[in-house]
């Protein structure tokens, strides 16, 4: 960034974080939990781990600009974690996540407060992800004028 500042920096590190915190709750649940990752798990997984590696890289060169990708990838999971997550709670849908795949995309192997699931908790992570990179391409823009 032309004129970096600290709050660019943190604003990075947060995305960063985000994306970490997300991978290892991934991991946690298929690793530890043994909750086995249902297809549109796996899509979601292969969209948020190269997160790690994109706003790492970013944030140690201390450049928005390498992280561009990421906001693509980003966008591309907040469209699957949404159509995940409605499957799993508009019966409507839940037809279409019956025949999945091998583990069925309707399973909640969490659901606290009736809403939280881990298509919601990924949701939210891209869309974390999504609006603080957003937030920080205004940011730069605001700064060259």
């Amino acid at each position: 960034m032309a004129k970096q500042t600290k709050t660019n920096e943190t604003t990075l590190f947060i995305i960063w974080a985000q994306s970490l915190v997300a991978t290892m709750g991934s991991l946690f649940f298929s690793e530890i939990m043994r909750f086995i990752p249902c297809e549109l798990c796996w899509y979601q997984r292969i969209l948020m781990y190269p997160l790690v590696v994109i706003y790492g890289y970013a944030l140690a060169k201390k450049e928005i600009d390498y992280a561009f990708p990421g906001l693509i990838i980003s966008g591309i999971g907040i469209g699957f974690s949404s159509y995940h997550y409605l499957i799993q709670k508009l019966p409507i849908l839940g037809e279409v996540g019956e025949s999945c795949g091998v583990i069925p995309c309707t399973v909640e192997y969490i659901n606290y407060f009736g809403f939280i699931t881990i298509p919601f908790l990924a949701l939210v992570a891209f869309i974390v992800i999504f609006t603080a990179h957003i937030i920080l391409l205004i940011q730069k823009r605001s700064l060259k004028k």
